[in-house]
Order: structure tokens, then sequence, then C-alpha cells
């Protein structure tokens, strides 16, 4: 058994086989997923596990290029927008427009968060 890192298994391999540009949304409860890109649900109830919990798993998993988040996140959710400020490349777009890139993801991963906004996509890049 795998004793770190990403233990779920369909959300390990997934991650396994994203490439260079591919997108990764991190969603909370309330975000509508778009039809098409591979989903781990790791929702178990209202705040478990939390968008922060679930951001920082991955990044500790993945090279990210850049983020884009909702521009309402600043005011609606700012203890969202103080874990995601230190993205790289991270722009804001309003929320409608997020959830049209989010089309774009190869992968999905809805936390259990119940706070507005609590979303980002994510922009994989290379460790080389």
């Amino acid at each position: 058994m795998k004793k770190s890192g990403i233990l779920n298994r369909h959300l390990a391999g997934a991650v396994a086989e994203l490439g260079h540009g591919d997108g990764v949304l991190i969603c909370d409860v309330g975000m509508p997923i778009p039809p098409g890109p591979r989903v781990v649900d790791l929702a178990f109830r209202a705040g478990v596990p939390s968008f922060a919990e679930v951001l920082e798993g991955l990044l500790d998993e993945l090279v990210v290029e850049g983020a884009t988040a909702a521009e309402e996140i600043r005011e609606a959710n700012p203890e969202a927008a103080r874990i995601l400020a230190g993205l790289p490349g991270l722009a804001h777009v309003p929320h409608e427009q997020l959830k049209e890139l989010t089309a774009s993801a190869r992968l999905v991963v809805r936390t259990g968060e119940a706070r507005p906004y609590a979303n980002v996509l994510l922009r994989c890049g290379v460790f080389f």
C-alpha cells in the first residue's frame, strides 16, 4: 500500500496521466461539472475534504504553470483567495467565464467545500 502522497487510487491514476498544458479543475460542491473530463469526486460531506486540503495535496503532485479563478472570489471568499494568491500566473475572470473554461479541463476534482467560489482551474507544467 502506498504510504505517502495521494492515496485515492482514482485521483493518483488521473494525475499520473496528465501532461503539459492539461487543465485540472478543483471545485466546490456547487460548481457545475462539464461533460467530458474525468471526474474524481472526493466530497464526503459539507466541508470534507476542504478546498485547501485538496489543493495542497495536488500541488504536492503537480507542476503548475498557470491558474484561473473567479474574480468574485476576492470579495465572496477572501480565505480561498488568499490560498490561491501564491499560484503562478494566477488570472481572475468572471465566474461565468470560469464555468465556460472548465469545459477544457482534462480532470475535475470535486471537493466537499461548501463556501462560494472555491474553484480554480490549474494548467499543468513540466518539471524540467
